[in-house]
């Protein structure tokens, strides 16, 4: 019989799941037929404009009306797609490992995309016109004008556009390329860890590295090792069958690096990405390697071996919470900030919009998924009543409140840049993590400083860590396929440079890229939650500063959503991220942290 360990019986059988009855029934719910045709119909007006965009390109006031009548339609199609394409893919995690559910999302994606296929033109047609004469059309139909952030995105991309027949093909053939997705995430969700007696999940034994006991550590580190290096052929060649698609589209769209792309959707300058990795990389020794040595000394230890890494400090069973304690703590902490933001938080522990209770076939990770800004949003995670896990709850209920508050500004206009997305959810973090540390003892305070330090290790220099594995793999895929052997080769430098010499990378650690799903799922995404984060340390310097006067700043900042870049965003705040200073600033924050860690160690 195969025995499945999962957290304490009280603290997994109050964590909640979701219903997602709000979007439909079931597969078979005749509401979801209905807006796949309503959707079906939006896309056929807004086809009926083809051509009218640049038609019209010498009367401004016309032009103003066909916007924004194209946007319009765009905005009701994108709403009637996205309630089916979320009901699928929140039904598929967890169940990965029911094929019936995969069939559905697989199937409904591709009748998706048929749909939207025929809408390639407008965002052509867009930047067939000219900057002047864009603006004529907002000044003569204010109405249009509303559209400017939504189609100066769009503009950012003007020079990679293809032809409209390769536009399509790349829209009709992207369910086919999603399957590779889907069988990375399938592999990973029917993982089974054998650690002793136990068949633990990759989300379980992950967990299990912050056990309490060395011993346990060990064996789950070492067998998920072995997990991991048997699925590392079918992890590696849906990696680089990936790798390989977009190379091939990178370079017909003529972009200069494999991270471009990336860069243009979170309306951010490369400028200040390399300003915010070589400011951590400069900062590995200072934070990073210092920071682990003194973990390793408090331990007892000449090093850590790589299980060690988030160990807690104490060999007894650190402090588990329960799902009720972890709610009022995430609420207490959003409230501290404005009432508005607890208010809004509350609403997904009143309503069954969020799925915490782990259980087999669900997949690992934690996300708050905006369906659309007529719907609510809905939020996953795996509750096993560590603190990790009221962290991880803060940061996805952040993304919730930040998702609805930016909810009235429309679907289009909502979708906030990486560079911002992922400000409320740290923040967030941040709150909670300040409760935790004020309620503490002294003797829970070094372990409370050490789980910070971790958490910012893991945020900031694991993920700019990945972001230059990533970097590096890319570069190399363009010679030819890498064999896992040769990934997990690139994996241990490119770790054991962020870790430092006090972390030991024993043999198995070089399988664990294969868990990450990032590099599938969104290549070059990584480096949005260390910037941030250190975002989010200046925030809460500001917030300290002024409280008052913080709070309406902030959440304007939130409701702005996507209309605003993130320069114009935070300019309120006197802040500039393309400076190199400004995240050396976040680095040294985090040091501090270091050096008050040492005077307890």
């Amino acid at each position: 019989m195969t025995v499945h360990v999962q957290a304490p019986e009280a603290i997994s059988a109050d964590a909640p799941e979701w219903d997602l009855c709000d979007l439909y029934n079931s597969p078979i719910d005749p509401a979801l037929d209905t807006d796949l045709k309503a959707a079906r119909t939006a896309v056929d007006e807004l086809v009926r404009l083809k051509g009218a965009l640049v038609g019209a390109r010498a009367n401004a006031e016309r032009l103003g009306l066909v916007i924004n009548q194209a946007m319009t339609l765009t905005e009701r199609f994108t709403n009637l797609l996205s309630a089916p394409a979320a009901y699928a893919s929140l039904s598929s995690s967890v169940a990965r490992d029911d094929p019936a559910w995969a069939k559905f999302e697989s199937d409904l994606r591709a009748r998706q995309a048929a749909i939207a296929a025929d809408t390639v033109f407008l965002t052509l047609e867009l930047n067939k016109l000219e900057d002047w004469e864009i603006e004529g059309a907002f000044k003569a139909q204010p109405s249009a004008a509303r559209w400017r952030p939504w189609i100066r995105r769009v503009r950012l991309s003007r020079e990679h556009e293809l032809t409209p027949d390769l536009e399509r093909l790349l829209v009709d053939r992207s369910p086919a390329i999603a399957n590779w997705s889907r069988l990375y995430d399938e592999t990973l969700a029917r993982m089974s860890v054998k650690v002793g007696g136990a068949d633990l999940t990759l989300s379980e034994a992950l967990n299990r590295l912050s056990d309490p006991q060395p011993a346990r550590r060990k064996d789950a580190a070492e067998a998920l090792a072995t997990t991991l290096d048997q699925a590392a052929p079918v992890l590696g060649l849906c990696l680089n069958t990936l790798a390989f698609e977009k190379q091939v589209e990178d370079r017909w769209r003529k972009f200069a690096n494999p991270a471009q792309p990336r860069h243009i959707a979170n309306e951010v300058d490369a400028e200040a990405v390399d300003a915010l990795e070589a400011a951590v990389v400069g900062a590995y020794p200072r934070v990073s390697h210092r920071y682990y040595a003194l973990k390793a000394k408090a331990l007892g230890k000449d090093a850590l071996d790589y299980w060690d890494r988030n160990a807690p400090l104490s060999q007894e069973s650190a402090r588990r919470y329960s799902w009720d304690e972890a709610k009022m703590m995430v609420l207490s902490a959003f409230s501290g900030l404005a009432p508005a933001f607890a208010e809004k938080a509350r609403r997904f522990f009143d309503q069954p919009w969020i799925d915490a209770r782990p259980r087999p076939g669900k997949g690992s990770g934690a996300y708050s998924h905006p369906v659309s800004a007529d719907k609510h949003p809905y939020v996953f995670m795996n509750f096993m009543g560590e603190r990790r896990d009221v962290l991880t709850l803060a940061h996805e209920l952040g993304h919730a409140v930040h998702q609805t508050l930016a909810a009235p500004l429309g679907t289009l206009l909502s979708d906030t840049p990486l560079t911002l997305a992922e400000t409320a959810s740290i923040f967030g973090e941040g709150l909670v993590f300040e409760r935790l540390l004020a309620d503490a003892t002294p003797a829970e305070r070094r372990g409370l400083l050490a789980g910070r330090i971790e958490d910012a290790l893991n945020t900031v220099f694991r993920q700019i860590a990945f972001h230059r594995f990533e970097t590096r793999f890319h570069a190399q895929r363009l010679q030819g396929e890498l064999s896992a052997e040769q990934i997990g080769a690139l994996w241990l430098e490119v770790m054991g440079e962020s870790l430092g010499p006090a972390v030991r990378l024993n043999a198995g650690y070089e399988h664990y890229w294969t868990y990450v799903s990032h590099f599938v799922h969104a290549p070059f995404y990584v480096y949005a939650y260390a910037f941030g984060d250190l975002l989010v340390s200046a925030l809460m310097e500001r917030r300290r500063a002024d409280p008052g006067g913080f709070a309406p700043n902030y959440e304007a900042l939130l409701a702005a959503g996507g209309s605003k870049t993130y320069v114009e965003a935070l300019a309120p705040f006197r802040m500039d991220p393309r400076q190199q200073s400004f995240w050396a600033e976040g680095c040294a924050r985090l040091e501090r942290l270091v050096d008050e860690f040492e005077t307890l160690v």
